[in-house]
């Protein structure tokens, strides 16, 4: 096996974002799509254009607006998928690429096809040729490959790199795999096609974290053949989420003496930064103790463990902290920065902003300048939040208070200015704590009932005077988990910012229909 050079598909944005409550709109997908840019991943798996108007969108804008990666669009071996995905993908150029897939396993052809083996590879060649009709580059996946059997799987990729794929993906769809079966299958497929020996084609993988081996999987099959790995920041994903870019990529690099001559182009020193506007995105909390972007990933706090890091570090880590991203962050900001110090931090942190956002962004800035010392850069981040969420601010918070205590029913009095009225709308709520208050006055004034499903606080930065960021997922009779963020020095206030995040993006939604009539007809 000559070449031992691995190319990075990261589906943050496609199989990442498919996580319930994960969803992310165009603005926030585009600041995840620069930063994976910024990281060097070498594909970028945008969506899956079929699926609505907005995935269609957000994969065109990002195969117009990134340059470098190679961007990717999902279809099924439908002709409608694989048109939208040509068309999606078709501001990229050379870099377009369309990921097709169909089920091969025995389980899905019986069950969910009802289909035999020769039908589904006519489909599967069919697929690949329409999709070689808009790009040269093209991916083959057979779903559930990892329960297919073998000689059907040998089969079905020698059909389809005839018909013209390029890469062929071999997906651990339900993580039913384990290292000792999958890297000889991968093995497998690798001697009995000889596309893949003579570099015409290239084996991927994708797998799932079902028994929590999707990394495990990944690794055996880098050494069994495959040369394309398939996974996501923060390991999200459906269900118990996708192999882990980070730490695939770190267990590639801290073991070159198990995985020899294997390297890829992504830079390590971006994983920290990723991770944590992955995170912020799609309102997914990183567990602390996750493998390295966990808050606890370098953590010592046994005495043993911290004697030997300060005589030697390597006693106890086995990574440098720094390769990853972890302490890069620079001097603070205080309250007397200016503009200009806060737009030129703003683009260090990768952030692509307007002189209007800016301009807000300075404002809120300087507010929570006089509450705190200093202002970090994860403070500029979650404020910059604020401005990429393209939710429309129906109601804006005026203003709040609240009477709490443990023998009071606590109370909260809350403002709202609506956008389309000129005076602003008071009310009162009590409940089972200030922010159960806070809430139910809210809800009285937009007049809506929202169920709180997820409620997540962590400070942002520092100190005591830390910035907190509130991530909630609320439920407003729709069936639909709508997400909603907020930051603030005060967690009520957050609490407040985030519920009302969420209230708007829902009102939202109820008027969309209305909206694009509307737009249609002017």
């Amino acid at each position: 096996m000559k070449n031992q050079r691995i190319i990075v598909f990261d589906t943050t944005l496609r199989d990442g974002e498919q996580c319930p409550g994960a969803s992310m709109n165009l603005r926030e997908k585009l600041e995840v799509a620069r930063q994976l840019a910024r990281l060097n991943v070498d594909v970028i798996e945008a969506g899956f254009p079929v699926v609505s108007d907005g995935d269609f969108e957000s994969v065109q804008s990002i195969a117009r607006e990134i340059k470098g990666p190679i961007i990717a669009g999902l279809a099924r071996c439908v002709s409608k998928d694989i048109d939208a995905a040509g068309a999606a993908v078709k501001p990229a150029g050379k870099r377009g690429r369309i990921h097709v897939f169909l089920a091969t396993s025995k389980i899905h052809r019986e069950f969910k096809l009802g289909k035999a083996q020769d039908e589904i590879i006519r489909l599967a060649v069919e697929g690949v040729r329409r999709a070689k009709s808009f790009v040269s580059d093209v991916e083959f996946s057979p779903e559930d490959a990892s329960r297919t059997e073998p000689d059907f799987l040998i089969r079905v990729c020698q059909a389809v790199i005839d018909a013209g794929a390029t890469t062929v993906n071999i997906p651990d769809t339900v993580g039913w795999a384990v290292p000792d079966q999958f890297g000889p299958l991968i093995r497998e497929l690798y001697q009995s096609v000889p596309a893949f020996q003579s570099g015409k084609a290239v084996i991927s993988v994708h797998c799932h974290n079902d028994l929590g081996l999707a990394v495990a999987n990944s690794l055996a099959a880098i050494q069994n053949g495959a040369r394309q790995i398939e996974c996501t920041i923060n390991g999200i994903g459906e269900r118990a989420g996708n192999a882990s870019l980070e730490e695939t990529v770190m267990a590639l690099k801290t073991r070159p003496d198990i995985y020899k001559g294997f390297e890829c182009g992504v830079k390590t020193r971006e994983i920290v930064k990723s991770s944590r506007l992955v995170s912020r995105m799609s309102g997914l909390v990183v567990q602390r103790s996750k493998a390295i972007v966990g808050e606890n990933a370098f953590a010592h706090s046994s005495g043993i463990h911290q004697d030997g890091i300060l005589k030697k570090r390597e006693t106890y880590e086995i990574m440098d902290p720094r390769e990853v991203g972890w302490g890069a962050t620079q001097l603070p900001l205080t309250k007397h920065s200016g503009r200009a110090a806060v737009s030129a931090r703003l683009k260090h942190l990768g952030f692509k902003m307007t002189d209007p956002e800016v301009s807000a962004i300075f404002n809120q800035f300087k507010e929570i300048g006089d509450k705190k010392k200093f202002v970090y850069d994860d403070d500029l981040t979650a404020l910059v939040e604020g401005h990429i969420t393209e939710t429309p601010e129906i109601w804006t918070l005026d203003y709040f208070n609240v009477t709490s205590g443990n023998r009071a029913v606590p109370t909260a009095t809350v403002r709202l200015k609506k956008a389309d009225a000129k005076e602003p709308v008071t009310d009162a709520g009590t409940g089972d704590g200030p922010v159960d208050a806070t809430l139910k006055a809210i809800d009285r004034i937009t007049n809506t009932r929202g169920t709180l499903i997820d409620y997540a606080l962590r400070a942002v930065s520092q100190g005591k005077d830390a910035l907190g960021e509130v991530t909630i997922k609320a439920d407003f009779g729709t069936g639909e988990l709508i997400t909603g963020k907020g930051a603030s020095t005060d967690i009520v206030e957050a609490s407040a910012r985030a519920y009302l995040h969420a209230v708007n993006r829902h009102l939202s939604e109820v008027d969309r229909p209305k909206r694009e009539k509307q737009k249609k007809h002017s």
